[in-house]
């Protein structure tokens, strides 16, 4: 009786290489599988460490000498004692603080306000411009934003000087004879106004480019249907514009409070916080607190309380704008 013996085929090389079709693939392959997947990270590891050293360690510094006694002696020897929340407690009992703080959220809602107003209306008349006039438009709002602040702060400050500006020539040109040498910086509502000039000036290039770049993004198809429904610009714009574009709206407006509350450089250039406190801001008044009194455990306090607060206003606005989102499902 003969025995016949069944061969069995060698595996097939495609058997060997494709996971899941023969048994697990080789050691190396799954070395180099890790390599490849350790990868990324290690390429974002320098940029993340960056960060968090430049960004996450001034923060947690700044809490812990809000919570010790730290005035000039103990920068240089640096034996700070922890006192607890006492440099809170001061602050907060401070009647100029609240002043400051009131100050801070009427120059921050002028501010925004006339920023997304002004913006939203240059991104509009930019989207109906022709091709030219709407090249010049983009390519002077971006002119505008590359301007540095100190340079900025400077030319306004010369436009509105009392001698030589030229604000002041142009104004009694045109028969305004009490604006003849008019001291802008010397009285505490004209300062504030030229800073919110100065402010909006330089944020809206930045707000009005990125509205303009998502109108681009608006299907045509959409506009077209609410014409024909009979529906008016200011229609249009609360019914299809809005709508699709709150994502838009609500991260330039985001930004443009963070930038708000920090304008810092600009106020201290121009006025430091003068005439007596008509232009200190929570920035300012931190600044001033750690520099007139060596007062640097108050001066970071004034910092935290800052941060928490600039976080509470987009906290209470992402939250109200994600309840009308859920309202509208």
């Amino acid at each position: 009786m003969s025995v016949i013996r069944e061969r069995t085929a060698p595996p097939s090389p495609l058997r060997r290489t494709v996971p899941g079709l023969s048994g697990p693939p080789p050691r190396r392959a799954r070395r180099s599988g890790e390599r490849r997947g350790l990868l990324p990270y290690a390429l974002i590891a320098p940029a993340v460490g960056g960060m968090l050293y430049l960004l996450v360690y001034p923060l947690l510094r700044a809490v812990l000498i809000s919570l010790q006694d730290f005035r000039l002696r103990q920068l240089i020897t640096g034996d700070a004692e922890f006192v607890g929340l006492r440099n809170y407690r001061t602050l907060l009992s401070d009647p100029r603080f609240w002043e400051v703080v009131r100050r801070t959220f009427v120059f921050m809602a002028v501010n925004v306000v006339l920023i997304m107003v002004i913006a939203t209306l240059v991104a509009l008349m930019t989207e109906r411009l022709g091709r030219i006039a709407r090249t010049v438009v983009l390519g002077s709002l971006v002119l505008a934003w590359a301007m540095p602040v100190i340079a900025a702060t400077t030319v306004f400050q010369w436009l509105f000087h009392s001698e030589f500006g030229i604000v002041n020539h142009l104004l009694t040109g045109a028969g305004l004879s009490s604006f003849d040498r008019y001291p802008w910086f010397a009285h505490g509502t004209t300062a504030f106004a030229v800073l919110v000039l100065l402010i909006v000036w330089q944020s809206v290039p930045f707000a009005a480019v990125t509205v303009y770049s998502a109108l681009t993004t608006v299907p045509a198809e959409l506009y077209e249907s609410a014409r024909l429904d009979g529906a008016g610009a200011v229609r249009i714009f609360r019914s299809v514009t809005f709508p699709v574009l709150r994502p838009i709206f609500l991260l330039v407006f985001s930004l443009e409070v963070i930038w708000t509350f920090k304008a810092f450089v600009q106020i201290w250039v121009m006025t430091r916080g003068g005439p007596g406190d008509a232009t200190t801001i929570l920035p300012v008044y931190a600044v001033q607190t750690a520099l007139a009194g060596q007062r640097y455990d108050l001066g970071s306090a004034a910092s935290m309380v800052t941060v928490v607060l600039m976080s509470g206003v987009l906290v209470l606005y992402f939250r109200q704008m994600l309840r009308q989102e859920d309202e509208i499902r």
